[in-house]
């Protein structure tokens, strides 16, 4: 039983370590300006995974989501590395 709860506890651990760098990647690509829009959805579908997961929808969540999906439809700023390489897509 022990031997399990040792996996049990391995498996735990490793899926918050993977979870920890999924999200330390896509700060670092939403800091940069880099693939803006795949960063910004993956980031607006791990808060919203989270949220359902932990059964907690409270307003700051639903607000990070909803900037997240809109950065996402925005694209990038002027200053990223986007704009830089792809062009900067103007919004008229």
């Amino acid at each position: 039983m022990a031997a399990a709860a040792h996996v049990t506890g391995d498996l735990a651990d490793t899926a918050n370590l993977l979870d920890r760098c999924l999200v330390g990647g896509v700060v670092v690509l939403l800091s940069i300006g880099l693939w803006t829009p795949i960063a910004a959805v993956t980031a607006a579908a791990i808060q919203i995974g989270t949220m359902s997961l932990a059964h907690q929808f409270n307003s700051s969540s639903v607000v990070t989501a909803a900037v997240c999906l809109a950065l996402a439809m925005l694209g990038p700023g002027a200053w990223s590395l986007d704009a830089r390489l792809f062009g900067r897509k103007r919004i008229i």
